[in-house]
């Protein structure tokens, strides 16, 4: 599957998703991205993410 380039809208929704502290799983339902996807491009734009993982809810 190819990757989708990802559009300046998206680049400052996930800057806005991590500057509100979402958790990965909230920016993979809000942008429609795969959590590697996600993972890279935070990576890239310099910001960190927090995992839910093992929480519900």
């Amino acid at each position: 599957m190819a990757r989708k380039p990802w559009s300046f809208k998206e680049d400052r929704k996930l800057m806005e998703l991590a500057k509100s502290s979402a958790s990965l799983e909230e920016a993979v339902k809000a942008l429609g991205r795969s959590p590697d996807a996600i993972k890279r491009m935070a990576l890239r734009l310099g910001l960190s993410l927090k995992s839910k993982t093992g929480k519900k809810g």
